[in-house]
């Protein structure tokens, strides 16, 4: 603009920067005033036709997206495998426990916006900081190249009126699943924009995966009563391949469709647990020895219905001997248009030798096992997709002075409830969830019971 400029857009000026003002007032953020007084800078524009930034679109890429649009705001996310990444910038990201994801923003707004870095991870890579650290040892020409092949590559703020861009961005890398929270600001508003992607990564399977698999079951809609009663006539507990011996007890269930399961357990921090191959048991036992974290450590084999389990998560502590872990089998129930999954969760405090492992090592889990299933309920409430809870009898009860046992032998005691969750991807605040209205708590002192109606 030319000195003096329109009295209007002097106008305009003012109120924006009057709105940067009251902004950083509210939220104490010296980074806000930065970015309103850099999109004032470029804020003087009107919408033109949409025009691309993008130096690299999904095709080119090998990935799918998903897509979200907000008004006039339209953005596309991908995460990029560790063997797309190195075809494209001929880089192993993996080595250094980094990865890409691939962000487009469309802007048919006035007005131009920035794509907040920190949102996607507060410990994000530049493209030089990653060059260098990629090329150790390399020549000063090796990581200059790399460095401008990187700068290149990365999504460049603003996104001008009328145009889009696109571009990488690295963060730290998820192997199985991963959330991704895009937050794009203006002078007048703060878009936000959440994705749950899953990730080849680890040779594990997903929900999406059991339940294609699974759709050969011939699933029979119940109603709730219907539900009820044949949750609680299902086995008490888990076994050994041939149906024999009892395990672990069957202390949870979870109505959802992967849809509606995959994203609470992405945003609570669970991820999967690998099958077990050389690879995962060279990973266990290097833990094991070294007590580094492996967040993806297997769990050995549980049977229900003549099957082991369909899919296994665990939210891991600092090493490997300490985790929360379960294993869930799809059943043939459906309820409201939702799969029925019933499970198996405790928590394990540490490791034993016994013979009564194909590995000689397994954990040793905390023998009150309601804590578990409890702390599971409580950890799904901060999902906001926790829609209905209940308790169904179906174990029978132990105390710590007589207490039942796994097919390790570790000792368990238990209130006889299985925790019956739920999930719905319509978001809710902890106050909104709704009740099963069926068992009551029982008597005994360890009965934990979440009732959030009593006043």
């Amino acid at each position: 603009m030319r000195k003096g400029g329109h009295p209007r857009m002097h106008s305009k000026m003012a109120r924006l920067s009057n709105a940067a003002r009251t902004l950083a007032d509210a939220h104490g953020c010296r980074l806000v005033v930065a970015l309103l007084v850099l999109v004032l800078a470029v804020g003087c524009t009107t919408v033109a036709p949409l025009e691309s930034a993008a130096p690299f679109e999904m095709h080119e890429l090998g990935g799918n997206a998903q897509t979200k649009s907000d008004g006039d705001l339209r953005v596309s996310v991908s995460v990029l495998d560790n063997e797309n990444a190195s075809r494209v910038l001929g880089v192993d990201l993996a080595s250094r426990w980094i990865q890409a994801i691939w962000i487009s923003v469309e802007n048919h707004d006035s007005r131009p916006y920035w794509l907040l870095m920190p949102s996607l991870d507060p410990n994000y890579f530049a493209p030089d900081e990653l060059a260098y650290a990629l090329n150790v040892g390399e020549s000063d020409d090796d990581t200059r190249a790399l460095m401008q092949r990187l700068r290149a590559a990365t999504f460049r703020n603003p996104v001008a009126p009328g145009t889009k861009v696109s571009g990488l961005v690295f963060v730290s890398a998820d192997l199985d699943a991963k959330q991704v929270d895009v937050q794009l600001l203006s002078a007048r508003r703060l878009a936000e924009f959440v994705f749950f992607l899953p990730v080849r990564g680890v040779n594990a399977a997903t929900l999406f995966d059991v339940q294609q698999q699974m759709q050969t079951l011939q699933p029979e809609d119940v109603d709730e009563d219907t539900l009820r009663r044949r949750l609680a006539s299902y086995p008490c507990c888990t076994t050994d391949p041939a149906g024999t011996q009892s395990g672990d007890p069957l202390n949870l269930v979870l109505i959802g469709n992967a849809e509606d399961l995959f994203p609470a357990f992405v945003r609570r921090g669970w991820h999967a647990a690998e099958k077990t191959y050389l690879g995962s048991i060279k990973h266990t036992i290097g833990s094991f020895l070294f007590g580094q974290r492996y967040i993806y450590s297997p769990v050995s084999p549980l049977y229900v219905f003549g099957r082991a389990q369909d899919i296994a998560f665990q939210k891991a502590r600092g090493t490997i001997h300490q985790r929360n872990h379960l294993r869930l089998w799809l059943t043939p129930l459906r309820y409201g248009g939702k799969a029925v999954w019933i499970g198996q969760i405790s928590r394990d405090i540490g490791v034993k030798f016994t013979t009564k492992s194909p590995f000689l090592v397994t954990h040793v889990i905390d023998p009150d096992v309601d804590e578990a299933r409890n702390g599971l309920v409580q950890d799904l409430l901060f999902s906001h997709e926790l829609a209905q809870v209940g308790y169904v009898a179906g174990i029978p009860p132990s105390t710590p002075s007589r207490p039942a046992s796994n097919l390790t032998d570790d000792p368990y005691f238990c209130d006889g409830l299985r925790a019956v969750m739920l999930l719905d991807q319509t978001p809710r605040t902890i106050r909104e969830v709704g009740f099963f209205d069926w068992d009551e708590t029982p008597p005994h002192r360890h009965a934990r019971h979440l009732n959030l109606s009593v006043e």
